[in-house]
């Protein structure tokens, strides 16, 4: 989102998290401006019974909680490092100096939560849906909306089982079940475990 030297000519340094380090908690306020140089990181939050619930996931060049960079609230959700993760990570009052002075940059971040806002929405409305195709299907569209070629199984689906379970409210094994009865129709192919979109 933000070119890397311009963010380490403001002072971001590059932080290394371990797969399941806690990169920020729910409560905490925002001090940085985070953006993955290199790996995987899901917000999260969990249910009273101890069920994780997934909000987005993000990769390599995404950055991630910048919309508490505006706000004086503490963070909703946790973000966590799915795998090795190589994150750089600029104070929030050097952050703020640098969208100021860079009218291109600071597009690009009204943007990049315009988009964010665009995927809560869709995701809200997925909540609605009783069939379990149709909630996969959504995500899967909104994720393929990205990706260049639009061809039937062009695109693979970066995320486990499990973390389309988590993002769509369902269970693991329904998503299994729907996946299943998705490729029996076409809608996608499964190659080595991979799901084809």
């Amino acid at each position: 989102m933000i070119v890397e030297d311009l963010l380490m000519s403001f002072g971001a340094e590059t932080k290394k998290y371990k797969a399941g380090d806690i990169i920020f908690r729910e409560g905490e306020f925002s001090m940085f401006y985070y953006q993955i140089n290199q790996g995987k990181v899901k917000l999260n939050n969990y249910t009273e019974s101890g069920k994780e619930f997934i909000q987005n996931i993000f990769f390599n060049g995404h950055s991630f909680g910048e919309s508490l960079l505006f706000v004086d609230r503490p963070y909703p959700m946790n973000a966590v490092a799915i795998e090795d993760s190589s994150i750089l990570r600029l104070p929030k009052s050097r952050f703020l100096n640098l969208i100021k002075e860079n009218q291109e940059v600071s597009l690009n971040v009204y943007q990049c939560l315009a988009e964010r806002m665009y995927y809560k929405y869709i995701m809200l409305y997925n909540l609605s849906f009783q069939n379990p195709v149709l909630k996969l299907k959504q995500l899967m569209d909104y994720l393929k909306s990205y990706h260049e070629d639009k061809s039937p199984y062009s695109f693979q689906i970066p995320l486990t089982r499990q973390q389309l379970a988590s993002l769509t409210g369902l269970r693991v094994e329904t998503v299994i079940r729907a996946i299943k009865s998705m490729e029996k129709d076409k809608i996608l192919k499964i190659e080595k475990r991979k799901i084809m979109y």
